[in-house]
This record gives C-alpha cells, structure tokens and sequence, in this order.
C-alpha cells in the first residue's frame, strides 16, 4: 500500500527560484525534503532516503545532531548577534584557536566568512592585499584551472573552471585570470586513488609565469581533490611541482579546502594528505556541519603579519569583512563539531571506513554504462554512458536515485558519493545496492 503524504506541499511552488535546480520540471514533480536523522532523509510522501552525498558535501557527522542544536540553542539564549567590526565575543577566538591548532605548519590565523564562495573571494583579497604593501602591485593575476569550482561570487567564477558557470558572463569577470589544464586525462580508467601519470600538467604554471612575468601572478588556487565537477584526484606529485612552482616564483599558492577538509581523506585536511602545504586555505561545509552558514580562511602567520604590521596602530588593516562574520550561531556549531570530532574520533572511524567504501564503489565498474570511477578517501564519482539527455545522464539518474531511496548528487553525466562519517559498513552496502539498482533502471528507460 502506498503511503499517504506526510507533509502538505505548499499553496505555491511558484515565488521560490530553486538555486541550481530545473524550476519548471521541479515544479511539475516537487521533491521536498521534510526531516532527517542520521544518515536518512525522509521526503514529503513519507519515502526514507539514504543520504549518500553528506547533503552536498556538508553534513558527515549526519544530521539531527542534538550536540550542535543544544549548542547553538544555548548560544542563541545568551547572546544572539554581536558586530563582527571593531568588537567580538570569546567563542570565535576559541574557535579560531581550535581551527588553527590543527592546520599544517604556521597556517595560524583564522577569518571567518559566510560560506565557501566568500572565502574564496575573502582568500583572492587578502593575496593581492599582501603583494601590493610589499610593493608589488603589478601582481594581478590569479591562476585557477579548468574544470575547478569555487563558489558563484564573481572572484570565485573567475578562479574556476566549469564551463556552464562561466557562460554568458565573460564580460563581468576578474581581468587577467589564466587556467592552468585539468587534470582528467584519458588514460585515468577505473583508478582507485592517484593516477600514476599527469604530474607534469602543473608546469602550465610555470608557462604562464615565462609568458606573462612571475611579477604579473598574485596567486594560484586549486582543489586538492575537484569535487563538484567529479571527483578528480590529483596525478601523484603534481600538487608537490605546483608548490615548488610557487616557491620559486613567490606565488601565493591557495588550497580550496571546502570540500577535502575535516576528514574526508582520510586527514584532517588535504593538504596534509598529499604533504604540500598552501599559503592559504579555504574551508566551509562540515566546519558547522552544515547547519550554520560558515566559511573559514586560514593564513600563513607571514601572510597575515605583513599586512596587519604595515597599517598605523588603531587603523582597520584589511578593509574587508562581512555582516556574518563568525556570528555566534554559527561559532557555536563549530566548537560542538570540534567537540563531537575529538570525543567520537572522528579521523579514525573515516581511515577505517575508507578501504571498504572504495572497494564497494569499484565494485560497481563491471556494470553496464558505468564508463569511469574515482575515487579517494570518502569520495567517489561514477561517470555514466550519455544517452544524450540535455541535462546529463548524472541529473537523469539522480531522478531515479531519488525515487529509489539514496539521495547524491550529479554533475554532468557523473554521479557524486561522499557518505557521512558515521556511516556503518551496512549503509555503505545500501548505498551500492541502491546506486547499482538505480543505474539499470536508468539504462533500461
């Protein structure tokens, strides 16, 4: 017997424009999310979904955490906003604190943004910030790469690389912005970790600096792992040759860190991972959980000690900032996950986690259609033969996930798995069950 809907759906889907969503076809079949526990999602039919993508990225603690919600319910009680100019409240320096006692090397100093996208442009700022007071203001230039994301403000589009968030707006980007190559190459079939071969694809960096003049570039940015494009792994030593790159040639390099850091490779962060240290990192997503809007930036203390020393005592150092900058709400989601990560040793149940979500992801390459898998830490991506579907065989087959109870999310003609921390190896088993089922239907329509 079906079951009757648990949750009306609302007199009007018109008023709401879906951010990257189809909002016509949305609205002809509305999929509405209405509770969470765990690692399930419930949907307004009633229907129980495995949560196979942590949300986008941003919930691997699972959801429903009654540590985070009393903590900020608590916070809320005693103070609910505070200014972030010119005055503060103690649990942003904890947190802060916290951030930076596990960041590699002498990354030590923390701003707070609002979500990914702000710290990315917060991390643009403060590298063309430095470069000018140290008297280089000809350094302009940032260097992204294709096929990487970093957020929808205009700084972070014009330091990514996704083609259909590019287009149509080429007149309103950042000026002087160069892309290095991405790093998928054809012969990276069905590897399980880094690809043996591309490490020599960083050196597009070093051509930009013999073509325009190292004095030219401020800063280069990448993911260590591309994540909303597909999960693209970098080749073994490529992100080694682009520090040394930058070292040479006193660029600063950025690690947008959104999606690789707390935990999801098996290290706190990818940096640490693949043992190349940035001179910035941006973070966001599981900083909170999910629950709060944050974004952090870390900043080598060099970084951050060369500008704040060279303004006047009493005057404002960095002229940048946001309304909700390490509001306390927010603060409060990130010290109870800063708790919840120490207390359940969190690190250690992903490392243990991680050879068997691999192992079940790979299994599924033998099935028709699937044309690719990668995979690296918690993360996988399974590219599926196009049927020529204008939207992508990923978006086709998330409808059918959808309906056949795992949730994730697509790109293009791939499909996206980052299951939550706290996963068992029974719901990994769910998630292939349902995922390999939902790719023969889709195959069969």
């Amino acid at each position: 017997m079906s079951k009757e809907p648990s949750f009306t759906i609302p007199n009007s889907l018109n008023e709401h424009w879906m951010p990257f969503s189809a909002n016509k076809e949305f609205k002809e079949n509305p999929r509405l999310i209405v509770g969470a526990q765990g690692v399930y999602l419930k949907d307004h039919l009633g229907r129980s979904q495995i949560d196979a993508s942590s949300g986008l990225y941003c919930n691997p603690l699972g959801h429903g955490r009654k540590e985070i919600i009393e903590a900020i319910t608590k916070q809320l009680e005693q103070l609910d906003y505070c200014q972030p100019f010119h005055q503060g409240f103690g649990g942003s320096f904890e947190l802060a604190s916290k951030i930076a006692n596990q960041t590699p090397a002498d990354l030590n100093k923390v701003f707070y943004t609002i979500c990914g996208s702000t710290a990315v442009e917060t991390a643009i700022k403060i590298a063309f910030t430095y470069h000018r007071l140290n008297g280089n203001e000809k350094r302009y230039r940032f260097v992204g790469r294709e096929k990487g994301y970093h957020g929808m403000n205009i700084g972070a589009m014009s330091v990514g690389g996704m083609p259909n968030n590019l287009k149509g707006y080429d007149n309103i980007m950042m000026p002087g912005v160069l892309r290095m190559r991405h790093t998928q190459l054809p012969e990276h079939k069905f590897i399980q970790g880094q690809p043996d071969t591309g490490a020599e694809l960083a050196n597009d960096l070093e051509k930009f600096v013999q073509q325009y003049g190292a004095d030219s570039i401020a800063a280069c940015i990448v993911e260590p792992i591309s994540g909303s494009v597909g999960i693209i792994v970098p080749p073994k030593g490529y992100l080694k040759r682009l520090r040394e790159i930058c070292d040479q040639y006193e660029i600063i390099l950025i690690f947008d860190e959104v999606v690789t850091g707390w935990a999801r490779t098996g290290s706190m962060f990818g940096s640490q991972e693949f043992d190349v240290t940035p001179d910035i990192m941006t973070l966001a997503k599981a900083t909170t959980n999910g629950i709060m809007p944050m974004g952090v930036v870390v900043v080598k203390d060099e970084i951050y000690n060369s500008i704040v020393d060279k303004a006047p005592k009493g005057t404002v150092e960095l002229f940048h900032g946001y309304t909700y900058s390490g509001i306390p709400a927010a603060v409060a989601a990130g010290l109870a996950v800063q708790d919840i990560f120490e207390k359940e040793d969190i690190l250690s149940r992903v490392k243990n986690l991680i050879p068997y979500f691999l192992d079940s992801l790979f299994s599924l390459k033998d099935e028709e259609g699937v044309e690719n898998i990668r995979g690296y830490g918690l993360l996988g991506a399974i590219d599926l033969r196009s049927k020529g579907d204008v939207a992508g065989a990923g978006f086709e087959c998330f409808k059918i996930c959808y309906e056949n109870g795992i949730n994730l999310k697509s790109t293009g003609d791939s499909l996206i798995l980052a299951p939550q921390f706290i996963c068992e190896k029974k719901h990994i088993d769910e998630i292939m069950d349902k995922l390999r089922r939902s790719i023969k239907l889709y195959l069969k329509k």
